[in-house]
């Protein structure tokens, strides 16, 4: 009888050690005790952050961007001149532009960890650590990378349940655009024109280049020595892309493409032929953020059309 008194005393003990054990885990999220919380940032450093940050100052829109779809809008205190997304962004104080950050001013305005690019600069980086700032650089080279990106804004910022919901979100979607691609016999040659004068191309090693291969084309100039060449018409014509896409910044193209079909050495390239000349807004395309999948799931639509009016030949 004692040894049954004693197995059911033994049982309710780990029953209670056990509730304890996981109410103590419910109490450490709950009150911080996860910081303070060491990272390693896109650059490999390790940055330690002392607790939950509740002021937030952002080099880059994409960062920006990060931010506000994770939630965290009253805690933004700082972002770049750039920074015009979402509108709620053009209030917050503005502390300089991408590689023109006011060291002044970010510290005057006691963040608990600054959010930057590889733009911000090594010595603007270092300024701020020296007064005992966190800073954590974001530097996303393909998709996948910005959806790390977005997970580890999450990790830093207490918002990992909404982090891991907006890149799952965006997953699907990317899951979708790839799928897709990869029915496609057709991958037609695409030429992105980051500027026209200079005439610049995105080469290899770009996010615009993952975009283009991701949805199911090739990128003419993904052989090309720099991410960004300045090229010539020459070596576009050689190239002969089926499909040509430029961005828009302000209402301004990189190239006028009504200007381009009017000139007859343009007159020779297959995109120009059969009008397959796109816009599309550059602060979609070129910021590693939640709405960089509208641009994939932008060009697929135009990729998509390429090879339904190529079948239909």
């Amino acid at each position: 009888m004692e040894n049954k008194i004693f197995v059911i005393w033994l049982a309710c003990m780990v029953l209670v050690s056990g509730c304890l054990t996981e109410t103590a885990k419910t109490n450490e999220t709950q009150t911080g005790k996860e910081y303070p919380l060491t990272i390693t940032d896109d650059l490999g450093r390790n940055v330690t952050i002392r607790a939950e940050p509740e002021r937030i100052i952002s080099t880059a829109p994409s960062n920006t961007e990060i931010l506000f779809a994770l939630g965290l809008g009253d805690r933004i205190v700082g972002v770049t001149e750039y920074c015009n997304w979402p509108p709620e962004a053009l209030e917050k104080e503005k502390i300089g532009g991408f590689s023109t950050v006011s060291v002044e001013k970010t510290v005057a305005l006691n963040p608990d960890v600054v959010f930057a690019s590889d733009k911000t600069g090594a010595d603007n980086i270092e300024k701020l650590e020296n007064f005992g700032i966190p800073v954590v650089v974001l530097r996303p080279k393909v998709l996948e990378d910005v959806l790390e990106n977005i997970e580890l804004a999450g990790k830093i910022t207490g918002t990992k349940d909404k982090a891991k919901g907006i890149t799952d979100s965006m997953q699907n979607r990317i899951d979708a655009v790839k799928a897709g691609a990869e029915k496609s016999k057709n991958k037609p040659r695409v030429f992105f024109a980051v500027s026209g004068e200079p005439l610049m191309a995105a080469g290899p090693e770009t996010l615009i280049n993952n975009l283009i291969e991701a949805s199911g084309g090739a990128n003419v100039f993904a052989d090309a020595q720099t991410r960004y060449p300045v090229i010539s018409l020459e070596s576009v014509l050689d190239r002969d892309p089926e499909i040509i896409i430029t961005n828009t910044r302000d209402k301004h193209t990189a190239i006028d493409f009504d200007e381009v079909a009017g000139k007859g050495e343009w007159q020779g390239i297959n995109a120009v032929k059969n009008s397959r000349m796109y816009v599309i807004d550059a602060d979609i395309v070129s910021r590693p953020g939640p709405r960089i999948v509208d641009a994939l799931e932008q060009f697929a639509q135009w990729i998509r059309e390429y090879g339904t009016e190529d079948a239909q030949k």
